[in-house]
């Protein structure tokens, strides 16, 4: 059976870490959302996948929305976890963000970009 938590464990909370992944990480875009990733770093402490998300205040005025978002793209982690692991590696630090002044309709929608941005890395 799959593991669909998203435990404490897996967020990237720590500024250093933060910090590391903007300095020498690598960016990935795929239509409304891009990914900075930093996989095998010998100065990342962690053993397992940390992922942060974040939603920008420029196009999303209102909480209410930014809030939604992120809650779309850790939902879109947890539910694909597997896949995420699979196409970046098991000891990989990575922010989700989405950049269009669109709010997505609906979740599947998020969710079909979030998979081929990792099925477009598993090509690569």
């Amino acid at each position: 059976m799959q593991n669909f938590k998203y435990p404490k464990a897996e967020k990237l909370k720590k500024k250093d870490e933060i910090t590391l992944l903007f300095e020498k990480g690598k960016w990935k875009n795929s239509s409304n959302l891009r990914i900075i990733i930093l996989k095998n770093h010998p100065d990342l402490l962690t053993e397992n996948v940390k992922l942060g998300v974040s939603v920008s205040k420029r196009y999303f005025k209102k909480a209410v929305y930014r809030n939604r978002i992120k809650r779309l793209l850790r939902e879109c982690y947890r539910l694909n976890k597997d896949l995420f692991k699979e196409s970046f590696g098991e000891k990989t630090a990575a922010m989700l963000f989405w950049v269009s002044p669109e709010l997505p309709e609906k979740f599947q929608d998020v969710e079909a970009q979030f998979i081929k941005l990792c099925q477009s890395q598993k090509k690569a």
